[in-house]
């Protein structure tokens, strides 16, 4: 090798590493991310239930220290906090057979290999292969018509070529900025897919055993009537009753017994549903009847501000926004001009034997630079809609946050609600068990008609039935508030 090419190699060398350094050293253009701003409330509005666990009021003339989003809230296995372990086998199904999660697992990861397309960017590509032809040229092409030349001849090629657009205005690490906040976005609705499903098994589930504590309560209806029907027959025969109270015990009773066959509608939806998260073919699914009588858990509240990094879909919401703050650097990196550099090297010959020798060598350094002068508006506006883009999922992060506050806020108020609806209605029912037990002694003392005993019956049942769904809409309403909270997920669980 001459000392010319050595110098101009040496040359290029230093070129491409100070092009490296260079590309290295400038600060992406665009603006960089900030999360949108969102001031959450001090302390929620509807914590007075007793089943929710609400941190003390901030100390007076100061704030609520800073909190991890795990602190003082539920993790992991959220619904084992029910104590069921039928629930916490089914709930452990979701992750290994249900489709709508392994769907959007899929989606997360080929959201990563995104990522993975997008940093390949940022290196130089690399290709070398060998390539082999023979030609005939024609005789009578121009400069040649006489000379008696060879017309025929073999080409031996084995190259390698090298090229790489150095990233010196960022595009392309705003590239791999918004893949990674893409893929974490997509991690964010994974886990937001699976709250939903663990949330809707376990709601689900425990409607289906309140409705077997219905059923419970309508089976010892109907003992209790087909014994009071009995009776009613006996004190016929013994010429103290009437065919008309006869009558009305067989009626009430035949009603309670329809009125238990129709939960049975309802308590076979409910468990369509838990087969189905559950990916249990249905064919061969039940579950046996189990009346619910669990205690209700406190759920732990956790201060508003944690709600921010604790639900899922918030999660999401804020990381399209940091998609779309990265776009506007993108659009205007297209402003500024753009390098290329390549090289070529190998080897060429017209014959094997010579092919892979010394003066067979070839090579090639070269650089390109381009700036775009006129494109009629066609940057500009791909910039603003970038900013208005960004604009709208600022917004809908937003957006999303004043929703999930409104649903915790709705879910409280449920729960205290029903508390107290479910106090009241235990009182109805103690009263509406003493008036029955006054009605049968007047009427087995012949005081009074049938009617009062039918009358008092009827009012002890449907308060006891009406008790029932005030506990197991209780239930539910804990499952929803867990479920407002983000379950046992917090951001920190996002990708880096």
């Amino acid at each position: 090798m001459t000392h010319t090419a050595t110098n101009r190699i040496v040359a290029a060398a230093a070129i491409c590493a100070l092009t490296a350094l260079l590309a290295a050293g400038c600060k992406p253009v665009g603006p960089n991310y900030q999360r949108p701003g969102y001031t959450a409330p001090p302390t929620y509005k509807e914590a007075g239930a007793t089943a929710v666990l609400a941190p003390p009021p901030a100390p007076e003339g100061g704030s609520w220290t800073p909190a991890s989003p795990s602190d003082g809230m539920l993790r992991g296995k959220w619904w084992e906090v029910y104590g069921d372990p039928r629930l916490n086998e089914l709930e452990e199904r979701i992750d290994t057979y249900n489709q709508s999660v392994r769907q959007a697992m899929e989606i997360w990861m080929a959201a990563n290999e995104q990522v993975t397309q997008a940093r390949s960017a940022l290196l130089p590509t690399l290709s070398a292969g060998p390539t082999f032809s023979h030609e005939k040229l024609s005789d009578h092409r121009p400069f040649n018509y006489g000379t008696g030349g060879t017309s025929q001849y073999n080409d031996l090629n084995l190259t390698g070529q090298a090229s790489w657009e150095p990233d010196l205005w960022g595009r392309v690490r705003r590239s791999v900025e918004a893949s990674q906040a893409g893929a974490q976005a997509s991690a964010a609705d994974l886990a937001n897919v699976r709250l939903s499903l663990q949330s809707l098994m376990a709601e689900s589930y425990l409607q289906l055993r309140g409705l077997d504590l219905q059923r419970h309560l309508l089976d010892t209806a109907i003992a209790d009537l087909t014994h009071q029907l009995d009776l009613t027959r006996k004190r016929l025969a013994g010429g103290v009753a009437t065919e008309a109270d006869v009558a009305q015990a067989r009626t009430q009773l035949e009603q309670v017994k329809a009125q238990a066959i129709e939960v049975g509608v309802a308590r076979a939806q409910y468990e369509h549903v838990v087969g189905s998260i559950a990916d249990i073919k249905l064919p061969g699914f039940s579950l046996a009847p189990n009346p619910l009588d669990l205690k209700l858990p406190q759920i732990p509240l956790g201060i508003p501000s944690q709600l921010l990094q604790r639900r899922p879909d918030i999660a999401a919401a804020e990381r399209r926004a940091a998609v779309a703050n990265a776009q506007i650097g993108i659009t205007q990196a297209a402003f500024y001009p753009s390098l290329s550099l390549g090289s070529a090297g190998g080897f060429e010959s017209t014959h094997g034997g010579t092919w892979l020798q010394g003066p067979s060598a070839l090579w090639s350094l070269g650089a390109q630079a381009s700036e775009l002068l006129f494109d009629a508006g066609r940057r500009k506006a791909a910039n603003r809609q970038a900013q208005d883009l960004f604009e709208a999922a600022a917004s809908g992060y937003k957006g999303v946050v004043f929703l999930a506050f409104s649903e915790v806020e709705d879910k409280l108020s449920t729960l205290r609600i029903l508390e107290e609806e479910e106090k009241t209605q235990h009182q109805a029912v103690l009263s509406a068990k003493h008036s029955l037990d006054i009605a049968n002694t007047r009427y087995t003392g012949g005081v009074t008609s049938y009617l009062e005993v039918l009358t008092a019956e009827n009012t002890y049942i449907q308060t006891q039935v009406t008790e029932s769904t005030l506990k197991t809409r209780q239930f539910a309403a804990s499952v929803e508030l867990i479920r407002a909270l983000g379950g046992g997920w917090d951001a920190g669980q996002l990708p880096k």
